[in-house]
């Protein structure tokens, strides 16, 4: 069983504490006997232990770095929202296949950022910008905010916050179950609650460090319970020995557990397995014994924006894919809205 995660090293940024939630938090770790060490920057953090970049890695990957977002223009989240509200930065969990390794480069520490009224006066003046329109926000472009919000409660606030507003829409996906002091907050059906799921051999090969299966669907049921609209992220859809009996078992699984109430409003967002060679290196360099695939002869090669293309499946494979999931999520949850994404 995955635990809620604990740091095993924290780093403050003194501006953070300007902010009562920088406080909070620093209190809270003081109780909790965590090594508390300072940082100017929640950028430049440093003399992470380990005697090799393989251990460093690691360590970073349960380093919580508290600081201030100084950035306040949000990404664009295109396709999935408008915007990346920026909550959180970094993830403990450790996926193969995550695009952050190549993203978030030589920094794979996990930072939350203390001045939430900030960033959500921020959102509020987007908002504005784009009304009449609904404003969509993404919290989980660049972590799984999920994974620490037992701690820092950020999510929870952008929960409430958007609640209480009449364009704005808040989404976020995990692969984390630890969602219960999530089940009270007064969302107003403004947040749409998304889990990461996907086939067995998948999960068992290449998730490390987050929650079971079963874990995230029992998660998924709470949360429909508690009123949310609720969602699915199928990625990355990846062929592999039995793959259609896998996912068949992911859905038929999915199926039987959910209940009523989750059905009415379901989407589902299927995103097939790709990557870059400067991913490939990374993930090979951090997982040395994984057993992703990642032969670029057997893909086809996909221009990309800013002159770095990624490897797909070939169209034969995508089409097989694509159908073969479409059928399943038609037979069982035949209302939901599908998305799919190569």
């Amino acid at each position: 069983m995955v635990k809620p995660f604990v740091p095993q090293l924290v780093y403050i940024e003194p501006r953070a504490l300007e902010y009562p939630l920088g406080v909070e938090l620093k209190e809270k770790f003081e109780k909790m006997g965590l090594e508390i060490r300072e940082t100017t920057s929640h950028n430049q953090v440093r003399n992470i232990p380990g005697k090799n970049d393989l251990q460093k890695y690691r360590n970073a990957k349960s380093t919580l770095v508290v600081g201030v977002r100084k950035t306040l223009d949000f990404d664009s989240s295109k396709p999935s929202a408008e915007y990346a509200i920026p909550l959180a930065t970094g993830c403990m969990g450790h996926c193969h296949y995550c695009y952050l390794q190549t993203t978030m480069g030589s920094k794979p520490y996990i930072r939350t950022y203390v001045n939430t009224d900030e960033i959500f006066q921020r959102a509020q003046e987007y908002m504005e910008e784009r009304a009449p329109q609904m404003t969509r926000f993404e919290a989980s472009c660049t972590s799984d905010i999920v994974g620490i919000d037992h701690l820092t409660h950020s999510l929870k606030r952008a929960i409430e916050f958007f609640g209480k507003t009449d364009m704005g829409r808040l989404r976020f996906v995990t692969k984390f179950h630890h969602v219960d002091h999530l089940l009270d907050a007064d969302h107003k059906g403004k947040t749409r609650f998304r889990f990461s799921i996907n086939a067995d051999y998948v999960i068992r090969n290449f998730e490390p460090g987050t929650s079971p299966l079963d874990k995230r669907i029992e998660a998924a049921v709470k949360v429909a319970k508690a009123g949310y609209p609720l969602g699915f992220i199928v990625a990355p859809i990846y062929i592999h020995e039995g793959w259609q009996e896998g996912y068949k078992e992911l859905f038929t699984k999915l199926d039987e557990l959910l209940p009523p109430e989750a059905r009415d409003d379901i989407t589902f967002e299927m995103i097939q397995h790709r990557f870059t060679k400067p991913a490939k290196r990374v993930i090979q360099k951090n997982y040395p014994k994984s057993k992703l695939e990642m032969n670029e002869d057997d893909r086809r090669y996909k221009w990309g924006r800013y002159g770095i293309g990624k490897y797909i499946y070939q169209k034969d494979e995508e089409a097989d894919l694509r159908d073969t999931l479409e059928s399943y999520i038609d037979d069982f949850f035949p209302n939901a809205k599908i998305e799919y994404f190569t």
